[in-house]
């Protein structure tokens, strides 16, 4: 997931917590703003933006601890990652919204609260609070990460969302022992200035703490902008019927599932951002 060569400015808000938030911006045209998933930075949806900008003005968001912005803080919760959302609106007149993964739930849950938000589209958001998967496997999560053992955090991770492919899965040894391997090469490939994966990964601990409190909400059901939904055909049953689920509840809502590509479409290298944009240019206004 290597950045591309994209040309953009940088740019800092302050967050209602006094929290400095950071963000890239390309392009020409309605505001958009594009929302990480899990330990992602703004760095891994450059091609996705550049895929944009040609038709809006584009803000890749970098959350907190990533890029520029400040750290998620003690009192870390999804109102903060609303806020953060809230300032960089406040601060562009951006009213477009794209979240992918966790930034998805975050997207969602920051249209649901915020009036500015008119449109908002989210690919494969982590619907916990639609049984997208359970969080029995939390507690090991969070002491492994406490032990600093990334590759195990992570392996009980991906495990404990993905539970349904367990079966064509590494036996956990050698899944660790793969990703070890991989931390260890992506610790040379980033770029200066810019945070590797494995500098990136405790971050997901935050994210793990986004679907334990938002397992309890009541979902997205009074929600008035309009909403795309989009998912892979790769990607495992429970986050589609998940969806299908989020899909119900909505009055506005289009769907979109895109053949031969999964969860990591919207991402630089592996995944097909130039298919993801050209739904996002199909869905959100931007004029003739």
């Amino acid at each position: 997931m290597a950045d591309t060569a994209v040309a953009y400015a940088t740019g800092v808000v302050s967050s209602a917590d006094g929290t400095t938030i950071g963000y890239r911006r390309l392009g020409d045209g309605p505001g958009l703003v594009l929302v990480s998933g899990g330990y992602l930075a703004a760095q891994h949806y450059m091609a996705l933006a550049q895929a944009l900008c040609g038709t809006f003005s584009v803000y890749v968001l970098d959350r907190r601890g990533r890029g520029r912005s400040g750290p998620p803080g003690e009192k870390y919760r999804m109102a903060r990652e609303c806020e953060d959302i809230d300032a960089l609106l406040s601060e562009t007149g951006a009213r477009l919204l794209f979240g992918h993964s966790s930034g998805g739930l975050i997207a969602l849950q920051a249209a649901l609260t915020l009036p500015a938000v008119s449109h908002v589209a989210v690919y494969e958001p982590a619907l916990s609070m639609y049984g997208a998967f359970d969080l029995t496997w939390i507690p090991r999560f969070e002491r492994e990460m406490d032990q600093g053992d990334i590759a195990a955090a992570m392996v009980t991770f991906v495990q404990g969302v993905q539970a349904e492919r367990m079966s064509v899965a590494l036996p956990r040894r050698l899944f660790e022992l793969a990703l070890r391997w991989y931390f260890r090469r992506q610790r040379k490939v980033h770029k200066p200035g810019e945070e590797s994966i494995p500098e990136l990964i405790p971050l997901q601990r935050y994210d793990v703490r986004l679907f334990a409190e938002m397992a309890g909400s009541e979902g997205f059901a009074e929600l008035r902008a309009e909403v795309l939904l989009m998912d892979g055909i790769r990607t495992p049953p429970p986050i589609h019927r998940a969806i299908d689920a989020l899909q119900a509840t909505l009055p506005r809502a289009e769907r979109v599932t895109l053949d031969g590509v999964g969860h990591e479409a919207p991402l630089n290298g592996r995944g097909a951002p130039g298919r993801v944009a050209a739904e996002l240019r199909g869905f959100f206004p931007h004029g003739s």
